[in-house]
């Protein structure tokens, strides 16, 4: 798996979740329980991990939604 994204955007991930699920991508939200060591203050960043074989339609649907700016 790749790296896609890194945030700290909860909302920001919720919304690539759902685009992802949506265009039938296999992904992985990482780092989702490392709020127990941040405090839940949010400043450890998450992960969306893409399969290696889907990376390319991933990236062109985060940039067909104006979230260019956003991939690792």
């Amino acid at each position: 798996m790749l790296e896609l994204m890194r945030t700290t955007d909860a909302v920001l991930i919720s919304f690539v979740d759902a685009l992802l699920k949506d265009a039938g991508i296999t992904h992985i939200v990482a780092d989702s329980h490392m709020s127990i060591l941040d405090g839940s203050i949010g400043i450890l960043p998450r992960r969306i991990l893409v399969d290696a074989e889907r990376i390319e339609q991933a990236r062109r649907i985060l940039r067909d939604a104006e979230l260019g700016h956003e991939l690792s």
